[in-house]
């Protein structure tokens, strides 16, 4: 059985917006962008900053620190200096509450 956690209100944000919610013991930033919401963990693979208040361009955010590139919905780095991937977390919209799959 898959647990989900209660995070924020749908309309906690506006498209472009973000918010950081601690999850187990871990950052989660979650995104809202035209087309939905997604959630990453709170930190950049190359230096371990967080990630959340990095520029939103498209469906990328650019590290505040160094300029690394990772897809929001998808975690995937584009553009050095990182090279590994942020974890993209499981996020769901259920009777207007956003909900995140509890963390193994």
């Amino acid at each position: 059985m898959t647990n989900w956690i209660d995070v924020a209100a749908e309309n906690a944000l506006a498209v472009g917006e973000h918010l950081v919610v601690d999850v187990d013991g871990v950052d989660v930033v979650i995104f809202k962008l035209e087309d939905g919401f997604y959630a990453l963990e709170d930190v950049c693979t190359h230096d371990g900053a967080e990630i959340g208040s990095g520029v939103i361009e498209g469906d990328e955010i650019v590290c505040p620190r160094h300029g690394a590139r990772f897809c929001i919905k998808t975690g995937e780095v584009k553009c050095a200096p990182a090279y590994e991937d942020i974890e993209k977390f499981d996020i769901k919209l259920e009777a207007g509450r956003l909900k995140l799959r509890e963390l193994d």
